[in-house]
């Protein structure tokens, strides 16, 4: 049987669907394998991000206290050389409200940033991380995809993130068995000209071990 994919504004059966940040909290309920919290970036936004060199894109990768973390995404911006402007200021703000939501919801005194630029097929295989929790939301390009798989191969059904709306995935870790079966990947978009910018969240206990 061929894989479906489609492009949802809802989820799959345990999927929890939030229109508002506060109602993530359904994260935390047994069974739920994700949550996603379904939104749009503002169109002007979406348009200056779609328009943006894809070297002027902010990237990097660092352990720091959730008090940190404006002040970090934007020392980002500027190293990358994303011009000062109003939709900049949009998303160094939507990254800290991230950030604060998910600290709170995964009780996470310290986080994991990471904001990638993506051209190839990194992470293309469907797979479950090695962690307790994570919080990915694509900013430019193709979302997350994810389905459910019983038997750990590809799921027959996939589904699409919408561009701009944060999921919230549990890993291996998290402390609920038996595991929902909800395995997620990039999408492959190699050889398409597609450019993707992904923020990733990841609680951390102890940062000297995760360094």
């Amino acid at each position: 049987m061929s894989t479906v994919r489609q492009t949802v504004m809802g989820a799959a059966v345990g999927v929890g669907v939030a229109d508002t940040p506060e109602a993530l909290s359904a994260f935390l309920n047994p069974g739920c394998a994700a949550a996603l919290w379904r939104r749009q970036t503002p169109p002007s936004v979406q348009s200056w991000l779609n328009d943006l060199d894809p070297e002027d894109l902010p990237n990097g990768r660092v352990i720091l206290p959730l008090g940190k973390l404006a002040e970090t995404v934007g020392h980002l911006c500027d190293m990358s050389g994303l011009p000062t402007c109003p939709e900049r200021d949009w998303l160094e703000a939507d990254i800290a409200l991230l950030a604060e939501v998910f600290s709170d919801l995964v009780s996470a005194r310290y986080l994991r940033l990471r904001l990638d630029v993506v051209t190839s097929n990194a992470c293309r295989k469907f797979h479950i991380d090695a962690i307790t929790a994570r919080l990915v939301c694509t900013y430019r390009g193709t979302g997350t995809q994810y389905g459910i798989s019983r038997d750990g191969a590809e799921p027959q059904r996939v589904f699409t993130v919408q561009t701009g709306s944060p999921i919230l995935l549990r890993g291996t870790r998290w402390p609920e068995t038996p595991r929902s079966g909800l395995l997620h990947r990039s999408p492959p978009i190699e050889g398409t000209g597609e450019t993707r910018l992904v923020l990733v969240l990841d609680p951390i206990t102890d940062p000297d071990e995760a360094a």
